[in-house]
């Protein structure tokens, strides 16, 4: 029994032992090998794989360790821990720069277990004081695509990169293509920066830069924060800063600088290990600041950063982040920036921004979604406060960043600036904006704005329009289809119960009356400036005055100088007390045609025929006053109109006097073509109002055209 014993001891020690020295004459073997003998094998195959040279040209060295973070059997299993020096990857003949890419030293181990299974598993991959020179050229070819030999059958190997560690390096970036040209260069800090002391700098830093942009009012909502605008992932703020970059070149022709800070490791893989990113650029005259997280990477996994934004206008953002925005005041704006990012689209989102666009306080979240036809931006605008003076260069008036200015000595009235119809096409767009509280002129009383936006193929759609208006409300429909050239507009407008006290506040007998204003427009035009659609406009336009007030002071407050001297001769300076105004005008290809304008006085029915023409801004008018009874105007005489918009030419006509007592006649001549307004004699608060123009216009039937 005892001699069995040893023979099976013998049967099986002599393999074990035979298997551990096996082992252990390996480890001495690969541990005494000089591995810069397999150099030219290694860069033979990575110059295949690649498409380029690839080249280690200092030492190749392995050292066996084992590694810390393996648990069980595993942890004694030595790892190779792999050291090459002074590594080249060439460029294609066709770039500038001789090399892609240089890094002193690549460190990085490697899990020898997995390698059993097809599979190159690195933890950590450590670059050393890296360079990269990246390059694209006119005919859009990139230094960054390698082209690996075709017909290479695909490999059985899978490769598992967990995380990538920086060093101090240098970034270049010619982009022939997109009109980039840059260098960063990356230098460690002195002592890591905790994650809230960036953020708190970087708020302070936005808040100054915003009221440098767009004044004092901006500060003021810039420095507002209430917590909202902070990532919610607690694991960001344990991260640190640990290495600065400066970046400098130009960007699309514009000057570029910027500067910042990040982390010292990027996890690929791990969404509980944010990488930490700080920014502050200035592009031209747009700043933009920017910190936050990103996580995971590779698989183009999430963005979560603190975004501001200030710059002379909005519309210059168009070339940086691709997102058609509408000519602008100076701006600043914060919010939260998520970002879910996709292979084949990705969500942006703008969340809780806060935005001062001139003497204007936006607020609101929108989202900003690629992958489709074209990108989309959707979301909810409202103004906290809004300044109508900063909407001027939305319809073309008031100068604009992007279009020319009309010539100094133009002799022009209209708005001659034209839409930037060349971007429509660039995005689709879902927007509601509303406007509580609204800063306005003295002479156009608006109070509330709400309107549902809507950019599709190039045609932009403003449907419902609503204006609360000196009281009153105007609703409507605008659409812009600026995928046609000239492009080609729609307007519909309903204007209701618009108290003439409320037109303008600083004037005494318009504070006194209690008249109302209804009217209807509905217009097509073609052209891309508010002069050439008006001067195409076909439509009609209708409009009623109940019980009102006109002086020479309204009419000069408003700018209207034609009214203001047809008023001065016929009544002189004061004001006249207007029973009921009507008036009816047809449109063909802007010439706007009289078939009712009347204007009914105490003293007298004023009688208007004739056109204006609003494509060359000149006008063809006859105005008659018929007097009621032995009352005498200032004014015997008929009058003209010519001229243009800008130097109105108002003239008597020396014919005939005008007629005493023959406002019944004039009426009976005019009631006819009044019957299409009788659809604007609306309810009043005071139906004595409406009982004037229905006597006035006798009956009427026939409703605007829609």
């Amino acid at each position: 029994m005892r001699r069995r014993h040893k023979l099976l001891a013998w049967i099986i020690g002599v393999p074990v032992t035979l298997f551990v020295v096996l082992v252990s004459a390996l480890v001495i073997t690969l541990s005494l090998f000089n591995w810069n003998r397999l150099k030219p094998t290694i860069a033979a195959q990575a110059s295949t794989a690649l498409g380029r040279p690839f080249a280690i040209n200092g030492d190749l060295g392995v050292q066996w360790m084992r590694e810390p973070q393996s648990r069980g059997w595993r942890a004694w299993v030595p790892w190779p821990h792999i050291v090459a020096q002074d590594i080249a990857v060439a460029n294609p003949a066709w770039a500038k720069q001789p090399q892609f890419a240089h890094l002193d030293a690549l460190r990085f181990s490697l899990s020898p277990l997995d390698l059993l299974r097809h599979r190159v598993r690195i933890p950590t991959l450590q670059l050393v004081n890296p360079s990269v020179d990246l390059e694209r050229d006119a005919q859009g070819r990139a230094n960054w695509t390698f082209n690996p030999p075709p017909g290479n059958t695909p490999s059985t190997w899978t490769a598992d990169l967990g995380a990538i560690g920086f060093d101090a390096g240098r970034i270049a970036l010619d982009d022939a293509t997109g009109r980039v040209k840059m260098a960063v260069h990356i230098e460690p800090l002195q002592q890591a920066i905790p994650y809230d002391q960036i953020v708190a700098q970087a708020t302070a830093d936005a808040r100054t830069q915003a009221i440098s942009s767009a004044g004092r009012g901006a500060g003021k909502t810039m420095g507002k924060d209430d917590g909202q605008n902070q990532p919610d992932d607690a694991a960001a703020r344990r991260s640190s800063y640990q290495f600065a970059w400066t970046a400098k070149g130009s960007y699309q022709g514009a000057p570029l600088d910027g500067s910042g800070r990040m982390g010292a490791v990027l996890a690929l893989q791990q969404s509980d290990q944010p990488f930490p990113l700080q920014a502050k650029l200035r592009i031209g005259d747009t700043h933009i600041a920017l910190v936050g997280t990103l996580t995971d990477p590779v698989h183009l996994g999430a963005l979560d950063l603190r975004l501001w934004l200030a710059g002379s206008s909005m519309a210059r953002l168009y070339p940086i982040l691709g997102v058609t925005l509408p000519d602008t005041p100076p701006y600043a704006t914060r919010g939260r920036l998520t970002a879910t990012l996709g292979r084949h689209g990705s969500r942006f989102g703008y969340h809780d921004f806060h935005a001062r666009v001139g003497g204007s306080d936006l607020a609101g979240d929108v989202d900003y979604v690629t992958g489709g036809t074209r990108p989309r931006l959707s979301g909810k605008v409202q103004a906290t406060q809004l300044r109508f003076a900063d909407l001027a260069p939305l319809v073309g008036s008031g100068g604009s960043s992007t279009t020319a200015p009309p010539p100094a000595a133009s002799d022009r009235v209209l708005p001659t600036q034209s839409f930037r119809t060349d971007r429509w096409k660039a995005m689709d767009a879902d927007v509601s904006f509303s406007a509580g509280r609204i800063e306005h002129g003295p002479s156009l009383p608006i109070q509330s704005l709400s309107t549902h936006l809507v950019m599709d193929d190039g045609t932009l759609t403003l449907d419902p329009l609503r204006f609360g208006v000196a009281g009153g409300q105007v609703d409507g429909m605008l659409r812009l289809d600026g995928s046609t050239a000239p492009m080609r507009g729609t307007l519909k407008l309903d204007v209701r119960h618009l108290h003439i006290e409320q037109l303008s506040q600083r004037f005494a007998a318009m504070r006194t009356s209690l008249g109302e204003i209804n009217g209807d427009a509905a217009l097509d035009a073609r052209g891309n400036s508010v002069a050439t659609l008006l001067g195409t406009a076909s439509g009609q336009l209708k409009l009623l005055m109940n019980n009102g007030a006109i002086s020479r002071n309204l009419l000069e407050m408003a700018g209207l100088n034609v009214g203001n001297i047809v008023l001065g001769k016929l009544f002189g300076d004061k004001t006249v007390k207007i029973d009921c105004a009507a008036s009816d005008l047809v449109a063909q290809d802007g010439l706007f045609r009289t078939r009712l304008f009347v204007f009914d006085t105490r003293d007298a029915l004023i009688d208007v025929k004739g056109n204006v023409n609003f494509a060359n801004e000149k006008m063809d008018l006859d105005v008659t006053p018929h007097t009621k009874g032995l009352r005498v105007l200032s004014l015997r005489s008929p009058l003209y109109v010519r001229g243009t918009f800008k130097q109105p030419d108002v003239g008597v006509h020396t014919g005939p006097l005008l007629a005493r007592g023959a406002g019944a006649v004039a009426l009976g001549v005019v009631a006819a073509p009044a019957a299409a307004l009788l659809a604007l004699v609306a309810p009043s608060h005071d139906t004595g109002n409406a009982d004037t123009c229905t006597t006035i216009l006798q009956q009427m039937r026939t409703p605007a055209r829609r």
